[in-house]
């Protein structure tokens, strides 16, 4: 912590201190340098970590959406939630990696998508066809060729 009297970067904590909503705690400090003893703050970075829609719009990237789409592509399949919950955990800890805090829903989609084909082809096709917004039955059975052609990798 760079000391607002001298500017050493070095300091000792002599005090913390919950706040009373328990939302921030209050560091008293002392300069190694100056010796001089100021207070820093410390909170919980609240900035959302966000998805870009392909029209352009940004969400709050909702764990609990993403949860609910692979859970509709997945019904009636022997799928356990636990898998599709380590499913979204992974894309959801490479959405809070991303140092942009914005990832688009593309990139998200495909992600679910990669996971998904490995764990149920039935789901990943229902998956796909939702995601990728099949017109007509054409677009689903060039999604099935591609997937019996790649079926032994």
């Amino acid at each position: 912590m760079k000391c607002p009297f001298c500017g050493h970067l070095e300091d000792r904590v002599i005090d913390s201190r919950e706040s009373k909503e328990g939302d921030s705690i209050r560091r008293r400090r002392q300069c190694l340098r100056c010796e001089k003893r100021f207070t820093s703050y410390e909170r919980i970075d609240e900035v959302p970590y966000m998805v870009v829609k392909k029209d352009g719009r940004r969400e709050k990237f909702d764990r609990q959406k993403v949860l609910a789409g692979l859970l509709k592509a997945c019904e009636k399949r022997a799928v356990s939630m636990s898998s599709l919950s380590a499913l979204v955990d992974e894309v959801e800890s490479l959405v809070t990696e991303n140092p942009d805090r914005e990832i688009s829903t593309t990139v998200v989609g495909e992600l679910l998508m990669e996971r998904l084909k490995n764990l149920d082809k039935v789901s990943y096709v229902r998956f796909a066809s939702v995601y990728r917004d099949f017109q007509d039955e054409e677009a689903f059975f060039e999604e099935l060729k591609n997937l019996m052609r790649h079926k032994g990798s």
